[in-house]
Formats: structure tokens, C-alpha cells, sequence
């Protein structure tokens, strides 16, 4: 959440933020955030307007293939799509390989945490490169 929306939805500290303000100056704040949320009462119910709209037409479509003897295999030439199945990708290959402190061999693809075994050789001023898999 940004600063402002933290300032804004907390109490004392919209509070300390707006002290420096005047009484007329605050009136005027108030009066926007009031046409702001109205606004936003205007867009909600046009929104929800619309989806009752979009229902009953849908409604209407059911109704009417349902009096027409009409399915949705009609509607579709062929079987009737499927939702895709994800397909799990093969791991990267390790692009950087170490000697851990406990003498075994401890590999990074590049992606993700860097190992801490790689993270110290790097603190001590090694090279990334020194331990790339060639």
C-alpha cells in the first residue's frame, strides 16, 4: 500500500498529516472526497446495471435455444474445447556450481536465492564467473 493510502485509511495519521490544514481548507478536502465517492456510488451501481442486464439477455439465450431444441454441441463444430492442461516445464539446468563448507557440491540455475555457500565466496571477492558451469 502506498504512503498516501496509509496516511489516508489511518485515523491519527490523517489526523497529524491534515493539522497544518484550516477549517475552510479541510471543508474543501471533505467536499471532494464526497464527489469522489459519490462518483464511485455512480460507477458501482452502473456496473451492477450492466451485469443484470448481461444476466437476463443470457437468460434469454438459454430460454430460447432450450424452445429451439438447440445445444451447445450445436453451436460448436467439433468436440467442445477443453480448458488447456498446464504442462510443467523442465527445471533450468544448474549455471553455477561450489564446493559447500561441508565438502558437498551445491549448484544455482541463476534464479531463486542465491545458495549461501555462493553468497560467501562472494562477500570474500570471488568473481560470479568463477563458478559458472562450463
Amino acid at each position: 500500500m502506498s504512503d498516501f493510502l496509509d496516511i489516508l485509511t489511518h485515523g491519527r495519521r490523517l489526523k497529524a498529516a491534515v493539522k497544518e490544514l484550516s477549517i475552510a481548507e479541510l471543508e474543501s478536502v471533505e467536499k471532494k472526497l464526497a464527489k469522489v465517492i459519490e462518483d464511485r456510488r455512480e460507477e458501482e451501481a452502473e456496473l451492477k446495471q450492466q451485469e443484470a442486464e448481461k444476466q437476463r439477455k443470457i437468460q434469454e439465450l438459454r430460454k430460447a435455444m432450450d424452445d429451439a431444441g438447440i445445444g451447445l454441441n450445436d453451436l460448436v463444430d467439433g468436440p467442445l474445447p477443453s480448458a488447456k492442461k498446464k504442462q510443467k516445464r523442465a527445471p533450468k539446468p544448474p549455471k553455477y556450481a561450489i564446493i559447500g563448507a561441508n565438502g558437498e557440491r551445491v549448484t544455482w540455475t541463476g534464479q531463486g536465492r542465491m545458495p549461501n555457500a555462493l553468497k560467501d565466496a562472494l562477500a570474500q571477492g570471488d568473481n560470479l564467473d568463477k563458478y559458472l558451469i562450463k
